[in-house]
């Protein structure tokens, strides 16, 4: 699978709420998930968090998706049902190993993020 549509199917899986089948579109070992305000250095701990932020996913949408080698770039909206924080707008980077996403880089506005949780974000473990 090309890594386009390898990470395709990964936010169509984040979109759905099908997160046991995201899991097996990550790398098992040296996975990496960096944000402006939160990182872990495994898949179980960032689809936990994932799973945490499903309550208030009113849709994902991807409105943009590039392709270069290993890499792949998407440009995507986080709607959301909180309605006193609205959407947030996600660049994301990633890059993939041997048929699995092995890193995730996500650029957003982290104000909006800590607002909506109150400024108790999670820590890598």
């Amino acid at each position: 699978m090309q890594p386009k549509e390898l990470v395709t199917q990964f936010i169509a899986a984040i979109q759905d709420q099908r997160f046991d089948e995201a899991k097996l579109l990550l790398a098992e070992d040296g996975f990496e998930y960096v944000g402006p305000n939160m990182r872990f250095l495994n898949r179980d701990d960032m689809l936990a968090y994932q799973f945490g932020m499903a309550a208030i996913q009113k849709d994902l949408v991807l409105r943009q998706l590039s392709e270069d080698g290993e890499h792949v770039f998407a440009i995507l909206d986080y709607r959301t049902h909180f309605e006193p924080i609205g959407d947030v707008r996600l660049a994301v980077w990633f890059r993939v190993h041997e048929g699995r996403i092995q890193v995730v880089e996500a650029f957003y506005n982290a104000a909006v993020v800590e607002n909506m949780l109150g400024g108790n974000l999670p820590t890598a473990g």
